[in-house]
């Protein structure tokens, strides 16, 4: 029996997949456990990102890369004629039959949980609930919209966490973020609460920083 691909390249292929997704795993943990001010734990890991991808997929592909041609050598192998003890040719042991860890079942599997790890930061909304405060009577001229800039957030599950953050507050109207802008709208009834009350809130559940606030209309 060959070699099964090395497990220690699998291993660091598939912590090296859920390291990538880390900086967005990170904020669906802390919203759905309601743990505060963990979600920018791991913001540090999103500029390796492209680099975590990139060995996870090598890594990978050396691995089947390794068990492909091993059960190919194996095959050839076992049906090649061997030797009696009488002298005469007899045929082939046989292919025997792998362990799981050795099985292209195992391997595919790794593949594909490494594959979700990947993609997480794409659908990693679909964690979060949407809030939205309705039935709220707010006079026009208290209807404030600001604008925050946060550092911290790296991906989609990030401005779904900061969304949820605002949107949750009973004087928030609307909120929308832009990782990669790396802001907030929020739009709020001022006589209810403020903006620096507002932002406040977001560095104490999500963990970003607020750097800068300004009301915009």
């Amino acid at each position: 029996m060959g070699k099964n691909p090395n497990k220690s390249l699998i291993g660091a292929g598939v912590l090296a997949a859920i390291a990538s997704s880390l900086c967005c795993i990170v904020p669906v943990i802390a919203a759905v456990a309601s743990v505060s001010g963990i979600a920018a734990s791991f913001s540090w890991l999103e500029p390796a990102r492209p680099f975590l991808i990139g060995f996870t997929i090598l890594v990978l592909g050396f691995a089947w890369y390794q068990h492909i041609k091993n059960r190919r050598a194996e095959l050839e192998c076992d049906c090649e004629p061997v030797q009696l003890p009488d002298g005469k040719v007899g045929p082939g042991r046989g292919v025997d039959k792998p362990s799981f860890l050795q099985s292209t079942k195992f391997l595919g599997i790794i593949t594909v949980f490494a594959g979700f790890m990947l993609a997480f930061p794409y659908y990693s909304g679909v964690f979060f609930s949407e809030t939205v405060n309705v039935g709220v009577e707010v006079s026009r001229e208290n209807i404030v919209e600001a604008r925050l800039e946060i550092d911290g957030m790296t991906c989609d599950g990030c401005e779904h966490h900061v969304n949820q953050s605002l949107a949750e507050q009973e004087a928030v109207l609307e909120a929308s973020s832009s990782y990669k802008e790396g802001i907030a709208i929020v739009k709020y009834d001022k006589s209810r609460t403020s903006l620096k009350a507002l932002s406040k809130v977001v560095e104490t559940e999500t963990g970003y920083t607020v750097t800068h606030q300004e009301i915009i209309n």
